[in-house]
């Protein structure tokens, strides 16, 4: 991905959508009803999308579990890096290990499947 800033100085990021003929000439006819670009639009109803499900208390939920990953794997990390520098860091315990393997949070979020 590469970058681009706009005309306020914000940076963006280039995100490369495939969809299939149908909802691309929908999406050009609304681009062009709204005065805007189809990146624009596309841009626009992304935004809008996040806006959207943030609040919703499962995605939340399910965000809370994705930081417990994130934590638990860089803790995991870090304990590695401390064996290979010989233990420096003082911490001789062993690496977290994680609970019975279930469905990724962000699978649940996007399947509608309780938590």
């Amino acid at each position: 991905m590469s970058e681009n800033t706009n005309n306020h100085g914000a940076a963006y990021k280039v995100l490369s959508v495939r969809t299939n003929e149908d909802t691309r000439a929908q999406l050009e006819v609304l681009a062009q009803l709204n005065e805007h670009s189809v990146t624009e639009e596309t841009r626009l109803a992304l935004e809008h999308w996040v806006e959207r499900c943030s609040p919703d208390p499962a995605a939340l939920r399910l965000a809370e579990q994705v930081r417990d990953e994130i934590e638990c794997e860089a803790e995991t990390k870090r304990q590695a890096i401390a064996a290979v520098l010989g233990g420096s860091s003082g911490s001789s315990a062993k690496p977290p290990t994680r609970a019975a393997r279930q469905p990724s949070p962000r699978a649940q979020l996007f399947s509608g499947s309780p938590t």
